[in-house]
């Protein structure tokens, strides 16, 4: 995947963009780039990039989050240094986007500036494993949704179909006619399939721009059930 200047994960609800959110953010830091990371996820309590940030201090990433990040209150405020950190054209931001077309309402503010710039990768999520996504027909859906209310369209796919801890390589290697199917619905490319990190080795020179992913913290407390693959949670 080329390196853009912005690059925006969205998706639906327990895709898995944010762990994907950090851990592209991770690699790109190790490239050698100047990275700041953006939570605009204003929908979901649970998994948070502040559950991260003494992890993304240590590796040098800039975190930007609402200031009521982790605690009791429930009010949907952005940060003003996310404007900064599209303007800064020095500054590589990876942003993390809210579920589902609710949670791209907060992306819908900064829309046009990243437009005029044109150097971003809007990448939805997509995740085989979760109720309402099982479907290339129903992820369709929820993308069209979620371009509808930003009013920006997506650039790729991102392939994040596991089951959590109990993930193997078959389920990720049957994922991968879904989202063939998505990418011929949508005419999206996909960008990447991600799999945990100890599960690479076995998907190399079987899976095209494998993503190897080490999980957040808090992360895979989802049960779900798929209708394919060894594990059934």
């Amino acid at each position: 995947m080329d390196t853009k200047r912005l690059t925006l994960f969205a998706g639906h609800y327990g895709s898995g963009k944010t762990n994907i959110a950090l851990n592209y953010a991770l690699h790109l830091k190790q490239e050698g780039l100047p990275v700041t990371m953006a939570d605009l996820d204003i929908v979901n309590p649970y998994f948070r990039m502040k559950d991260s940030e003494a992890l993304l201090n240590n590796a040098g990433i800039r975190l930007i989050c609402s200031p009521y990040a982790n605690s009791n209150v429930d009010f949907p405020a952005m940060p003003k240094e996310i404007y900064g950190l599209v303007a800064d054209t020095e500054e590589y931001g990876v942003l993390d986007i809210g579920g589902d077309d609710r949670g791209a309402l907060a992306l819908g503010r900064y829309v046009p500036d990243i437009l005029a710039e044109n150097n971003y990768a809007f990448l939805l999520v997509a995740n085989a494993a979760r109720p309402l996504t099982r479907t290339a027909e129903d992820t369709l859906e929820v993308m069209q949704e979620i371009e509808m209310t930003c009013g920006m369209r997506f650039t790729g796919i991102v392939n994040n179909t596991n089951l959590g801890l109990e993930t193997s390589a078959e389920d990720v290697l049957a994922s991968l006619d879904y989202i063939e199917k998505l990418s011929r619905l949508s005419g999206l490319p996909v960008e990447m399939t991600c799999a945990k990190r100890d599960l690479c080795p076995l998907l190399e020179n079987k899976v095209q721009n494998l993503f190897p992913l080490d999980l957040q913290k808090l992360y895979y407390m989802l049960n779900t059930e798929v209708p394919y693959g060894k594990s059934d949670i």
